[in-house]
């Protein structure tokens, strides 16, 4: 069988009880943890009111069946998979999967949240959906190969996330395994996703994203119509992985289909910035509380990073040291690292050091360069740092950021995360939200789970 119908058999016919129980578990610690940064980013992302003004402009605003969390109202399901993708993404704060260096649930988690309350399934429906969008976006991720991905220009939350995402709608809207090719193959001509943006702090990603979630919907819906998709779309002449990658892996879409499960290697972030910065921020953060050192003793850090890393974190190296915007200093190795050692943290609030004098200075004197040594390795995400500071030379390498699936936060670590991102905008309806999205596996109808009690 082609790798198209291989993936469309798993995601059309995997039967929702054959998957092992923590599996989707994982998938709703997953969906939660969005939630958080989707409802803080309705609150308090500076792209959010853009998006919807756009949504009004262009006739999208519209009532409908589905919820965006954050907001007091419901949308049609193409404006609300479109807000919450776009939301989810736009802190930066959403997770990772390391081998395919992408953000499986910004794309996949609205798109199905979208399909159940289209189609009133039950919570379980939606968790074993959510499964399997992420199983297609991550494997796909993995077959494009992230490092020729990147190299191409492409964003691959937005590329292989759109696959994702049709793949979760899809099994929402019960389509056969034929019609769920269909869905890839109309997917395809939709999956799109630059990197251009980190030339000047743009919000294309962050709306990329949501749009990958609303395309994933819409060809599930269109292949629901009986509309004809291309065949081959992943592995033909002119599909997917020839036309996205110079050094694509199809087997790598496929192996272990259904008995290695990508879920369950998907990371939680602790910092809103590209994961690519995390394990140095880790390392300093470290290296802080175990020797009280202050930022101003520091004199230099260098930091090692991954190719991948160099190009969105690292290079043009005076650029990075001066981030103005928000998305700019996202992707900024020096801008987190002095965060991390002004103040002993990196959250969301602390973009507001953006411009300020004091980390301009700290800024540089980080220099970060490409580490040979983390190549080749099985995670990206790894560092190395060589800190000067009070006449002495610490020397750290972090082989895995915190929050990977070998020390995936617990669930407190989870609600903490949650309350801090959530509470500011909704107040004492943070733990209400947070308690009706753990009840997801026993609610029996998804178009009122969400409504106002």
């Amino acid at each position: 069988m082609s790798i198209t119908v291989t993936l469309a058999r798993f995601a059309a016919e995997t039967r929702s009880d054959s998957l092992p129980p923590h599996v989707p578990e994982r998938a709703l610690a997953l969906a939660s943890d969005l939630v958080g940064s989707i409802v803080r980013a309705a609150g308090e992302s500076e792209s959010t009111p853009s998006v919807l003004a756009m949504l009004r402009r262009t006739g999208m605003d519209g009532e409908g069946p589905c919820t965006v969390f954050g907001m007091n109202r419901r949308y049609g399901a193409a404006a609300a998979a479109l807000l919450n993708g776009t939301l989810g993404h736009s802190l930066d704060f959403d997770d990772t999967h390391a081998d395919s260096s992408l953000h499986p649930s910004a794309p996949v988690v609205p798109a199905a949240f979208a399909a159940a309350e289209l189609a009133d399934a039950t919570g379980a429906d939606l968790l074993a959906a959510m499964v399997i969008g992420f199983e297609v976006a991550c494997r796909l991720g993995m077959a494009l190969d992230p490092t020729a991905h990147y190299a191409r220009g492409f964003h691959p939350t937005a590329t292989a996330g759109t696959f994702g995402a049709a793949a979760a709608a899809g099994r929402l809207m019960k389509l056969d395994a034929g019609r769920m090719a269909s869905a890839f193959g109309i997917a395809a001509s939709q999956a799109s996703g630059s990197l251009q943006f980190l030339e000047n702090g743009a919000w294309n990603k962050r709306y990329q994203v949501g749009e990958a979630a609303m395309k994933g919907l819409m060809a599930a819906s269109l292949a629901a119509e009986g509309f004809r998709g291309a065949a081959e779309a992943i592995e033909g002449k002119h599909g997917f992985l020839r036309g996205y990658s110079d050094g694509a892996d199809p087997a790598r879409a496929v192996a272990g289909l259904g008995e290695t499960w990508e879920t369950l290697r998907i990371g939680v972030k602790p910092y809103p910035a590209c994961r690519y910065t995390h394990a140095a921020v880790d390392g300093l953060l470290g290296l802080r509380a175990r020797t009280g050192l202050e930022a101003g003793e520091v004199n230099r850090v260098a930091v090692g990073l991954h190719r991948n890393g160099m190009a969105l974190v690292g290079d043009p190296a005076e650029a990075k040291r001066r981030a103005r915007t928000i998305v700019e200093g996202q992707f900024s190795m020096p801008f987190a690292a002095a965060v991390a050692l002004m103040r002993g943290r990196f959250g969301w609030d602390d973009y507001d050091l953006l411009g300020d004098p004091r980390v301009d200075a700290l800024c540089d004197r980080v220099d970060t360069f490409r580490d040979e040594s983390l190549e080749g390795l099985t995670h990206p995400f790894g560092a190395t740092l060589a800190v000067e500071a009070r006449g002495e030379r610490f020397s750290i390498r972090i082989p895995d950021p915190s929050g990977e699936p070998e020390t995936f936060p617990d669930a407190a670590a989870l609600a903490a995360k949650f309350d801090a991102l959530a509470a500011p905008v909704l107040n004492a309806d943070s733990t209400a939200l947070r308690e009706r999205l753990s009840a997801l596996p026993r609610a029996p109808r998804m178009r009122v789970h969400f409504a106002a009690p």
